[in-house]
Formats: structure tokens, C-alpha cells, sequence
């Protein structure tokens, strides 16, 4: 029987933010996948080792803090060093277009916002789309009425706790 694809999915950094990489782990989990998730904080080194000790198929980054150009580098740099080239290195998040090519020559697979979470291991994919709908799709969300024009409530009035207007 063959093994599920082992994915680390990491926050490194001061980047605390992690709601976007626990919504991936979550979704690559869902597809199968085993999913280890580093937690925040992490140093690139101890990203790799626990790549290592894992013996993860790939590395999954979630940057928001605009350090990515150090990052996804060091990493890639670390993985080299621990002979770990045969592990995918992917992330996502706050990624200037404009970084993204040089992003891709230390080997990591980018994927920013508006796009579905896929990349690919040799002939595995590390992410997939449900139902052909993608991981990532608009909700629609009802809309609350209180304070458009036609609703006559002005959006500047105070409300008290009651929910009657207090004059402004």
C-alpha cells in the first residue's frame, strides 16, 4: 500500500498570521494528504528539520510579512545542504508579482491569492480542487440592509443598546 504525500506546512518568521495556512493544511488534509503543521514562528532551519525528521514529500510556506525573498531562499538553501532535493517547496500569501521570478529559480512553486492551492511533486499533485469548483470560491453572503439608503437609516446614526437611533 502506498504511503500518502507527507506535506510540512509552516509559518516562519515573525509572521503570526495563520489563518491562510491552516485553511491550506486543512484543504490538503481533506484531499488526503498528511499534513504536519509547524505552528508560527518558525526559523528556516527548523522548517527543514522538520521536513527531515518527517520525511515530508513537500514544504508548504505561508508568508505575509514581506520576508519572502529571505525566506523561501534560506530555505530553499537548507533543504540543499540537508539533501532534501527531492522535496517540493511551495507557499503562498503577500507575494508581489514582481517577485515571483526570482522566487522561482531558488526551485519554490508560488501560488498568491486568487488562485487554487495546486503544485506538483513529480506526477503527484500536492493540492486539488473539489468538484472541479477549486478549493477557493466567492460565498454569497447575505447582506444586511441597515444603513443603505433605502433602508432610511442613516449609516452616521448612533444606536443604542436597545437598537433605537440616539440623535448624533
Amino acid at each position: 500500500m502506498k504511503r500518502p504525500i507527507r506535506v510540512v506546512v509552516a509559518k516562519a518568521g515573525l509572521d503570526g498570521h495563520d489563518r491562510g495556512a491552516k485553511v491550506v493544511a486543512r484543504a490538503l488534509r481533506d484531499a488526503g494528504m498528511e499534513v504536519i503543521y509547524t505552528g508560527v514562528h518558525q526559523t528556516p532551519e527548523q522548517v527543514v528539520e522538520t521536513a527531515l525528521q518527517e520525511d515530508a514529500d513537500a514544504i508548504g510556506l505561508s508568508l505575509l510579512s514581506g520576508a519572502h525573498n529571505y525566506l523561501f531562499p534560506r530555505i530553499s538553501e537548507l533543504m540543499r545542504e540537508k539533501g532534501l532535493d527531492d522535496v517540493l517547496l511551495f507557499g503562498g500569501g503577500i507575494i508581489p508579482e514582481a517577485d515571483i521570478p526570482n522566487l522561482r529559480k531558488h526551485g519554490v512553486e508560488v501560488r498568491t491569492r486568487g488562485r487554487a492551492a495546486e503544485a506538483r511533486h513529480g506526477r503527484q499533485r500536492i493540492a486539488n480542487r473539489k468538484r472541479g469548483r477549486g478549493i477557493w470560491r466567492k460565498r454569497t453572503i447575505g447582506r444586511s440592509t441597515r444603513g443603505s439608503p433605502s433602508s432610511g437609516a442613516s449609516p452616521n446614526r448612533k444606536r443604542s443598546i436597545s437598537g433605537r437611533g440616539a440623535s448624533a
